[in-house]
């Protein structure tokens, strides 16, 4: 939660009371629906289909995989029953009767010690093909599972670019980012090892189901005797882990938008000395996100070694009945051996399937929010068949608009304006007067309830957004520039912006000068939001931005507000000529930066009070006259203190 102060003065707000502009209840992740839903699986799968090959072939290794893993059982049984302890009245039959019959033909079968040599090297050999296969499978399906985030990862930024603003005014970042990295990993996780991994599972099960019938059922009766109490104690987990993991994920997108809005708003918090107070929050959400991941920890705590109890059960069952049917030779040793490390091998993939579905569960939820996310309507787009403009003029015309962020609660009220082609319009007004809005409204990031907005005599809605937002140039109060160098910040990868080009417009506006002295001039690299350059060195970046696009409608919004007098300046006439020839819109509260404007709009209210010059807005003696009494009196206050303080300084 930032918290910012209402009061004008910035010393009255230390002592204030925080004023939160983003609630809590902004930061909750909401908790969804059930955890698993086959139309969401479908969903999922579709991200599949272009890689159908790699999950065939992972398929089939996994499947293909199980007898090999399991060959240790059935081997054991084989050297016991056909070497080191052979019962001469039970013959070999089936598969040990084979491999009795290859130690033979390889020479190894004329002595106990061969058979069992045989019978090591067989086995050796089994487990170095289990190796390959299980290597070449977890190539394939780690192989499967990036292309497949890849292809999930850059249709959410695609569809996140295509969102309209007003979707970011009511998610935090955090939240998205939480979609883009915890989210998607999940799904991965789930592509990986759990969707194919777990048919490898349950290939490992009826194999050991059918071996176990095959060669003695009653013994196989009683090893699955504990199955009802391992199914108890799988449900269990199973539904406990699936509410801990979700809270687990609600937890850690808490986490990460909390992070954000405070790491992002460090300055206001350690101006106001928030540090202990903010920490005590975040320490609120860390402790939850701590407590969700022990509760998860207590099931995996208390699952695994209930399975280990269970499953030794399950052995000395396999001990107590199997062998006493060895001791009334019905069944062999080696039966009785192979049982035993048959169950073992048999409970570990029932656990590992409870465990894989649990992956399942959480991929279920983190696709439920991605999938959530995906559908959000992109309710601002370019109409299927767009009007072609040619090479924009710049005449806007504002018919009757009206605008509201929500519901009727009116921003903009029946506004009308005309700005023509070369002209250039200032927008003033109180703080709240919907000055910001029109220029908002025009870029199409919002779209009016009633009335037209025209660029060049035609509605903007019928043209395409990106021709639109072509036509227009904009430089904002708070600059921001992405990582990159100096010259890609002002050219935006706009490769037609050559070198010169963008060095020609950094000298227009005066920005060569402090961009020449940077230890790589141009190239540059410029941190996170700009960090290490002052407020004016940003702006004038941004008005070499502008100008290198070259617009037909230049928009300037509180740009030169926090320019220093000696920067603004050296700006002024290169705003000038940036503004000759092209519309230009300008949004200001130093009213004596717009005085040589063709037209000033007085907004107050969200209406259009007065119109006309300076000059005659002054004559009218209405609220632009007020404005400017107003100012000019706080700036007289200013210059009076300086000169008061100097010649203290001097005395």
């Amino acid at each position: 939660m930032l918290w910012g102060c209402k009061r004008r003065n910035l010393a009255d707000c230390a002592t204030s009371e925080p004023v939160e502009f983003m609630a809590d209840s902004h930061h909750e992740e909401e908790i969804l629906g059930k955890a698993y839903d086959s139309r969401l699986m479908r969903r999922l799968l579709r991200y599949l289909r272009p890689y159908k090959a790699y999950a065939l072939i992972a398929f089939v290794l996994t499947v293909a995989s199980a007898p090999l893993v399991l060959a240790g059982p059935p081997l054991t049984k084989a050297a016991v029953d056909l070497f080191l302890a052979p019962d001469p009245a039970k013959p070999p039959s089936g598969f040990g009767l084979w491999l009795k019959g290859m130690a033979i033909r390889t020479g190894f079968g004329s002595s106990p010690y061969g058979g069992v040599l045989f019978i090591t090297l067989v086995f050796l050999i089994a487990n170095i093909a289990a190796f390959a296969v299980q290597y070449v499978q977890a190539i394939v399906l780690q192989t499967m599972g990036q292309k497949t985030m890849y292809d999930l990862r850059k249709q959410i930024f695609i569809h996140l670019q295509r969102l309209p603003i007003k979707f970011y005014d009511r998610n935090p970042v955090g939240r998205l980012m939480t979609r883009l990295t915890t989210d998607v990993d999940a799904l991965n996780e789930m592509f990986t090892a759990g969707v194919i991994a777990i048919f490898g599972d349950v290939a490992m099960v009826f194999y050991i189901l059918i071996w176990m019938f095959q060669v003695n059922w009653r013994l196989a009766l009683v090893s699955f005797a504990i199955l009802p109490l391992l199914g108890a104690l799988t449900a269990w987990f199973r539904l406990g882990a699936r509410s801990a993991f979700r809270q687990v994920r609600v937890r850690i997108a808490r986490i990460n938008a909390f992070l954000q809005e405070h790491i992002t708003g460090m300055q206001v918090v350690q101006l106001f000395n928030r540090e202990e107070k903010e920490m005590g929050r975040f320490d609120q959400i860390n402790m939850a996100h701590r407590q969700a991941n022990i509760d998860t920890i207590f099931y995996y705590a208390v699952f695994y070694p209930a399975v280990e109890i269970i499953g030794a059960i399950g052995v000395a069952l396999i001990i107590w009945y199997g062998g006493g049917q060895v001791v009334r030779n019905v069944a062999t040793i080696g039966t009785l051996i192979a049982f035993v490390q048959l169950a073992r091998a048999f409970y570990e993939p029932i656990s590992d399937i409870s465990e894989k579905y649990n992956i399942l569960q959480s991929a279920m939820a983190s696709s439920e929010r991605i999938f959530k996310l995906l559908d959000e309507p992109v309710t601002i787009e370019s109409p299927v068949q767009p009007l072609k403009l040619g090479q924009p003029r710049g005449h806007i015309e504002f018919r009757h608009v009206w605008f509201a962020y929500k519901g009727e609660d009116w921003v903009l009220k029946d506004v009308s304006f005309v700005a023509t082609p070369g002209e250039r319009l200032a927008f003033v007004g109180h703080t709240g007067a919907g000055k910001t809005t029109i220029t908002n409204l025009l870029l199409r990031f919002y779209d009016i309830q009633r009335g037209q907005i025209l660029l060049d005599g035609v509605d903007i809605r019928l043209l395409d957004l990106k021709q639109l937002r072509s036509s227009f140039s904009i430089v904002l109060q708070d600059v921001f520039l992405f990582s990159g160098d100096v010259a890609s910040n002002i050219r935006l990868g706009n490769t037609a912006i050559s070198d010169e080009s963008v060095r020609r417009a950094a000298r227009e506006v005066h920005a060569d000068g402090f961009i020449s002295r940077l230890p790589l001039g141009y190239s540059t690299d410029v941190r996170e939001r700009g960090a290490g350059l002052s407020v004016g060195q940003k702006q004038l970046i941004s008005f070499a931005r502008a100008l290198a696009f070259d617009p037909a409608v230049l928009i300037l919004d509180e740009a030169t507000s926090s320019i220093d007098t000696e920067t603004e300046i050296l700006i002024r006439d290169a705003v000038e000529r940036l503004m000759e020839g092209r519309t230009s819109l300008v949004i200001a509260h130093r009213l004596s930066t717009i005085q040589s404007v063709d037209k000033i709009i007085v907004m107050h209210k969200g209406e259009v009070r007065e119109t006309g010059t300076h000059q005659e807005l002054l004559a009218n003696r209405g609220i632009y006259w007020r404005l400017y009494q107003l100012q000019f009196y706080q700036d007289f206050k200013q210059s009076l203190a300086g000169s008061v303080a100097e010649s203290r300084a001097d005395e």
